[in-house]
């Protein structure tokens, strides 16, 4: 058998082996990618669409991973769903840039290679038996999506859930399917800054529908989660301590200028905080001064 016969031959052991043992031998390395299978892709807006990744391990809602092609680079994606039993992972990745401009190029079957999770994800174990309230601007529904499906799953486990979400105009309305499906059982309130075409809808940002929230006199079992751009964040959490509510119940995620994801490179890092290993969740006590 002479050499190129044989590189042939021997190439389907190579895809084998990667896909089989790659995963396993190296991931004690957190600078080394793995690779993985995409189950499926499906286009949620113009820019963003969702991409399913088969992937076995544990993962917390509010948690990211580095995504990545290679030769080409590497961004960092807010894990928007997950199921550990059936092992996948949920990304919406909106087209922005070279590394996702390839990615939007990929299949179903094709290969993608992840590096992760990281960080602190949000504490659904606090939020339990509590009445939980979510303020999301735009494509930061994504990585609150898990806190959503779990309760979804389990409503016992929670006393109310409130969905309060904003995006651009009704071209930008992401999940659309999913909100009328959550809405069933919960309470859902979507408002777009621009309502034109969609003149049934709500107008206004998010802000606007805090000073309107039923808020009993003890809210002591109430929990806020923020998520969105950090100016949206910062005027948001401004409005919801006008309500009375203690910082330590309001609780803010954001990936700001990731790179590494492990502390290393100094690009996510504010004052002396590494946002890539204490974040992307903090809880407004700290991260007000993140915000300001």
């Amino acid at each position: 058998m002479n050499n190129s016969n044989y590189a042939e031959s021997a190439l389907p052991l190579v895809k084998k082996a990667i896909e089989e043992n790659f995963n396993s031998y190296y991931t004690e390395n957190v600078y080394l990618p793995t690779v993985h299978r995409l189950l499926k892709v499906e286009k949620v807006t113009h820019l963003e669409w969702l991409f399913r990744v088969q992937y076995k391990g544990k993962v917390s809602a509010g948690q990211f991973m580095q995504v990545s092609l290679p030769r080409v680079g590497e961004v960092p994606i807010s894990i928007a769903n997950f199921n550990e039993e059936e092992g996948w992972l949920d990304f919406l990745i909106r087209k922005v840039g070279k590394v996702t401009d390839e990615i939007f190029k990929l299949k179903e079957n094709d290969r993608i290679f992840l590096r992760g999770p990281y960080g602190n994800g949000f504490p659904i174990d606090k939020y339990k038996n509590k009445n939980v309230i979510l303020i999301v601007g735009g494509s930061g529904i994504a990585p609150v999506r898990p806190i959503i499906e779990y309760f979804y799953a389990h409503p016992e486990e929670v006393k109310s859930l409130k969905i309060i979400v904003g995006f651009k105009n009704i071209d930008g309305l992401i999940f659309k399917d999913e909100f009328d499906r959550w809405k069933e059982k919960f309470d859902v309130l979507i408002t777009l800054d621009n309502n034109e075409g969609a003149e049934d809808m709500n107008q206004g940002m998010v802000t606007k529908y805090i000073p309107d929230l039923f808020l009993p006199e003890d809210t002591s079992d109430y929990e806020f989660v923020v998520v969105g751009p950090p100016i949206m964040m910062h005027f948001t959490c401004l409005e919801v301590l006008k309500r009375n509510i203690p910082k330590e119940q309001i609780w803010v995620s954001f990936e700001r200028r990731m790179s590494c994801a492990v502390g290393k490179c100094g690009h996510c890092k504010i004052d002396e905080t590494y946002i890539c290993l204490e974040g992307p969740v903090f809880n407004y006590s700290f991260a007000q001064k993140l915000l300001d």
